[in-house]
C-alpha cells in the first residue's frame, strides 16, 4: 500500500475508533507527520491524561505507553511496536531501587519517567527532564534517591541544595555516546549557532552547552529565539520537527547523528495495523497502576 493511501486509512480508522495518535519528538519524520500531537514525554503525558478519546495510539517506547495507561486506565492504549523499549529503563530494576532504599531509609524516591511501571509504583514522585529540577526542589526531603539516569541525576544535583543519590549504572546510550570532541567539531563548523543540550548528556558535554533543555524546551527556544542557527545535542529525530516548524532557521546535530534504535522502529504500516486490529494493547495490573498513578499525579502538578 502506498504511503498516501495508508495516511488516508489512518484518518478513517481514527474516526471509527475515536482514537488519538501521539508521537515523541524522536520518532521518524513520517510518524511525526501523521500524529495529532508531537512532543516530549512531559507534554505527551499531559495530553494522554486530558484527552477525551477512547483510544490512545502511542508512537514511542513502551514506558511512554505505560504512562498513558496509568494516567488513563479506562482508555485503550495501543503501542504500534511492542518491541520498542528503552535501554535505560531496562538497565534499572525494582531490586536495584529496593537496595538503594535499604541503604538510604530516610530518602524520598524521585524516578525519571523513563523507567518501568513497577519502578514508578515504588516511587514517591516522578519527573521528566523538563521538570526534574523543580520537582526535586519541591520534595519535602533533604535526601533524594534519583533514578535511573545518572547524568540527569548529576544535572539535578548541581541545581538543588539537597543530597541527590544516583544510580551509577543506568544511562541513555544515545546521549552517553555524545562526546566533547563531537561537540567541539560541530561548534567549530557552526560558530554562530546556539548550542542546545539535553540533560541526559554527560556532564562534560553539558558544560559546553548554551542552554540545557528537554526536547520540549528546545522546541520553544528554536521558535522564540532570534538566533538563526542551532546545534541540537540530542537524538536526531527532533531535527525533523524543528525544520518543519521553523523553515527559516538552520538546525545541526553532531556527527555521527545520535540515533535511538527503538525510537526508529515504528513505521506507518505498524500504526495502520494497530488501529485496524486493535493490537499491542498495554495491560497492567490494577493495583500497580494505582500506586504508580500517585507518583505520576505528583509529577503532573509541576509545569515545564
Amino acid at each position: 500500500m502506498r504511503e498516501e493511501d495508508m495516511r488516508g486509512q489512518i484518518q478513517r480508522l481514527k474516526k471509527q475508533r475515536d482514537a488519538i495518535i501521539l508521537a515523541h519528538n524522536y520518532e521518524r519524520g513520517a510518524i511525526q507527520d501523521i500524529a495529532d500531537y508531537v512532543g516530549d514525554s512531559f507534554e505527551l503525558s499531559r495530553i494522554a491524561a486530558d484527552t477525551d478519546c477512547r483510544v490512545i495510539v502511542f508512537c514511542g517506547v513502551r514506558f511512554m505507553a505505560e504512562t498513558a495507561k496509568i494516567l488513563s486506565p479506562e482508555k485503550t492504549v495501543l503501542v504500534p511496536r511492542p518491541d520498542a523499549g528503552c535501554a535505560m529503563a531496562e538497565m534499572f530494576t525494582l531490586e536495584m531501587l529496593q537496595a538503594l532504599q535499604r541503604e538510604h531509609v530516610d530518602a524520598k524516591v524521585l524516578s525519571y519517567v523513563n523507567t518501568s511501571a513497577v519502578v514508578k509504583s515504588q516511587s514517591d514522585v516522578c519527573c521528566t527532564s523538563a521538570n526534574a529540577v523543580a520537582v526535586a526542589q519541591g520534595i519535602q526531603a533533604q535526601k533524594i534517591i534519583f533514578v535511573p539516569d545518572r547524568n540527569l541525576a548529576h544535572f539535578v544535583a548541581r541545581h538543588v541544595d539537597k543530597e541527590i543519590i544516583p544510580c551509577a549504572r543506568a544511562y541513555c546510550y544515545v546521549h552517553e555516546g555524545i562526546t566533547v570532541e563531537q561537540m567541539r567539531d560541530a561548534m567549530q563548523q557552526h560558530p554562530d549557532a546556539q548550542v542546545l543540550v539535553h540533560p541526559e548528556c554527560r556532564p562534560e558535554v553539558i558544560a559546553l552547552g548554551h542552554c540545557i533543555l528537554s526536547t520540549g524546551g528546545m522546541m520553544r527556544v528554536a521558535r522564540d529565539s532570534t538566533t538563526a542557527s542551532f546545534i541540537v545535542v540530542t537524538e536526531a529525530g527532533i531535527i525533523h520537527r524543528m525544520r518543519k516548524e521553523n523553515p527559516q532557521k538552520n538546525f545541526y546535530t553532531v556527527h555521527p547523528e545520535p540515533v535511538c534504535r527503538d525510537m526508529k522502529l515504528t513505521q506507518i504500516e505498524d500504526v495502520v495495523k494497530s488501529l485496524r486490529e486493535g493490537v499491542h494493547e498495554i495491560h497492567l495490573d490494577q493495583a500497580l497502576m494505582k500506586k504508580a498513578k500517585l507518583a505520576l499525579d505528583e509529577m503532573l502538578r509541576w509545569t515545564a
